[in-house]
């Protein structure tokens, strides 16, 4: 049963090491360091309007669960701390609760504490039956589609059949009245998917980078057959690696996730190009503790921002967009081979200023 799934992954991501085993690539970015900052930073404006809503940080709260009883603890806690904060927030997919009314309730919950948040549905892209009825659901801001091609290969009785995504999410996109983002689930999205999403007439991409939890590992821990999913428990693209390449191949607003832990790496990612970022599992195992250790995150984080902010003279999120950044290591060869001009990035302020 798909609730007894939720339950497992959810029991998964506490208990075992589901980390990817290589980076997500942020060690390769230094942001430029300026000694004459010239700003105050009780003066850094670290909100973004860029999704619909303004919001008091570029944190989303990624997609973490529902569709189990006990996920509708978690979610209560989450929803308050995104109301309190006013960031945004995900769920996990719907599908358990559109065919189980009575797990309904593990995903309204989250409205029913969050109601003037940023909340974003959450479908597979091959379910547009149930697009409608997820958004409703909610009273969603962002209907996401999720793309889990790795998941679903490693997951025992997985979906591999992928033919018509494409087609799919342009159909959703066209069938609900909020805006339709489209993410991963920690594998990445390379420069031509990404250009086939923003054609496809979706509103924002969450690159959802590999470097943070692996699916290929928490599924690995539901079968006694472990060889494919340790085989592929790296695969995918570290996500800055995929923020350069989606921020750099369209012009939607994108947010970056996989991996990112602190207000510094977030800094580093919309120095990339990134309009936000998501964070998932911190968060997952912050909700487990309670209210208080989840407001404690968040303002960390904040505060982490800030800092890197402060400490590169960006007064507000578009300047932090246009701050300075050497790309070193496999990271930039990477980019170099696949045709992204890495120096671009380490000149873009003014010498003179």
């Amino acid at each position: 049963m798909i609730q007894d799934r939720k339950l497992e992954h959810l029991s998964i991501c506490k208990n075992y090491d589901v980390n990817y085993k290589k980076s997500t690539g942020f060690e390769d970015i230094e942001l430029i360091h300026r000694a004459l900052p010239e700003i105050n930073k009780a003066d850094i404006d670290i909100s973004t309007k860029a999704f619909g809503k303004k919001l008091d940080s570029p944190l989303f709260i990624s997609a973490i669960t529902g569709g189990h009883p006990f996920a509708e603890k978690i979610n209560k806690e989450l929803s308050i701390a995104a109301e309190e904060n006013n960031i945004a927030l995900g769920l996990g997919s719907q599908r358990a609760g559109i065919e189980n009314p009575e797990l309904t309730s593990t995903y309204t919950v989250a409205r029913d504490y969050a109601p003037n948040a940023l909340l974003l549905g959450n479908i597979g892209a091959p379910q547009m039956k149930y697009a409608e009825d997820a958004v409703n659901m909610l009273d969603a801001d962002i209907l996401a589609i999720h793309l889990n091609p790795l998941q679903e290969s490693i997951q025992p009785g997985g979906d591999v059949d992928a033919r018509g995504y494409v087609e799919s999410i342009s159909e959703i996109c066209d069938l609900v009245d909020v805006p339709v983002m489209v993410k991963e689930t920690g594998a990445g999205i390379c420069a031509e998917d990404a250009v086939k999403l923003q054609r496809a007439g979706v509103d924002f991409i969450d690159v959802q980078g590999s470097g943070g939890t692996s699916w290929a590992a928490v599924e690995t821990y539901r079968t006694d057959d472990r060889l494919l999913g340790e085989a592929f428990w790296d695969w995918g693209i570290p996500t800055a690696i995929s923020t350069v390449e989606v921020c750099s191949s369209v012009s939607i607003p994108v947010v970056s996730s996989g991996g990112i832990r602190t207000g510094l790496d977030a800094a580093k990612a919309i120095a990339l190009g990134a309009d936000a970022v998501g964070m998932a599992l911190p968060f997952l195992k912050a909700a487990y503790k309670g209210h208080d250790t989840i407001v404690d995150y968040v303002n960390k984080f904040n505060e982490s921002l800030k800092l890197a902010m402060f400490l590169v003279g960006a007064r507000n999120i578009k300047d932090l967009k246009e701050s300075d950044l050497v790309i070193r290591g496999e990271t930039k060869e990477w980019l170099n081979d696949r045709g992204f001009n890495t120096k671009k990035y380490s000149r873009r302020s003014n010498i003179d200023g």
